[in-house]
């Protein structure tokens, strides 16, 4: 039984960046403007006091069974065909998000593929090899977060995951990416006379959603972010071109481009959403 850690001070960090090295070459979804509109940070929002309906104390929830595969999974790394329509089919049964079932090893597969890596703690790629292959046809329960009360966003820093709750049950899980918690000092990107610096870090705490930006890229101080919803001063959760398997953000918490959209078109995460951060982030 864990009590929750209370929340912290907002950090300077006002955006993020995306990181150089990409997870997959697959093509982003064409909602976007082709422009980013240069915006403004939001101005930091208060300490949170004792958000409701969040529970002071957190016990693992109960699983959800799921039954093992009658016929295991064919390893096939990130090939496309039949096999990797089983696949994406197992990994929505076992609570990953994946976009669809059609077959094609692209972005949100090879990001399912590294979430369900993260969360069983075995080398994350996002290739199905043969340990990842053997680990989703044997799993016996459904993926769950830490939260077993409540409806909110959990982000767990030690596992570079973001849970879904509803009820205290855990809909989807997603491939994330948090801060790196490594001091930086940087040009801005929207005036080069200005100089950035902050802590990278995504603070731990309970939060709520506001404000949000639905439309497409915008401009930061560091960088472009994708339809950002914010749940402490300049931190959101937006979507990005790069969500590796380390900590690799400013502070902010990436999802890939088509899970932010997915999490817009379905209200996944509506304003005021309670948002709740825990962990540590795993040793480089």
């Amino acid at each position: 039984m864990e009590t929750t850690a209370p929340a912290v001070e907002a950090r300077k960090v006002v955006s993020d960046q995306d990181s150089p090295t990409p997870t997959s070459t697959a093509t982003a979804p064409t909602t976007a403007p082709a422009k980013a509109t240069a915006i403004e940070p939001p101005a930091p929002l208060p300490k949170p006091a004792e958000i409701q309906p969040l529970a002071a104390v957190y016990v693992a929830p109960a699983p959800v069974a799921v039954p093992p595969l009658e016929v295991p999974l064919v390893a096939v790394g990130r090939s496309n065909g039949s096999e990797t329509i089983r696949i994406q089919e197992r990994m929505l049964e076992l609570g990953f998000w994946v976009q669809g079932t059609d077959g094609d090893s692209g972005l949100t597969t090879t990001q399912a593929a590294m979430a369900f890596q993260k969360y069983h703690g075995i080398p994350a790629n996002g290739s199905v090899d043969e340990q990842t292959a053997m680990l989703m046809s044997a799993a016996a329960d459904r993926a769950n977060g830490r939260a077993d009360a409540g409806t909110l966003v959990e982000i767990d820093k030690s596992r570079q995951l973001l849970f879904l709750v509803v009820d205290g049950a855990t809909n989807w899980v997603f491939n994330s990416s948090t801060g790196t918690e490594v001091p930086y000092e940087t040009v801005n990107d929207k005036d080069p006379t200005k100089i950035e610096r902050g802590d990278s870090v995504t603070p731990v705490g309970l939060y709520h959603t506001e404000p949000e930006r639905p439309e497409g890229w915008w401009a930061g101080d560091l960088g472009e972010i994708y339809r950002p919803k914010y749940f402490v001063g300049g931190i959101a959760v937006h979507g990005s071109n790069s969500i590796p398997n380390y900590p690799a953000s400013h502070g902010c918490v990436r999802v890939s481009v088509p899970a932010m959209d997915f999490i817009w078109e379905s209200n996944a995460i509506p304003l005021g959403m309670n948002v709740w951060v825990h962990g540590e982030i795993p040793a480089a």
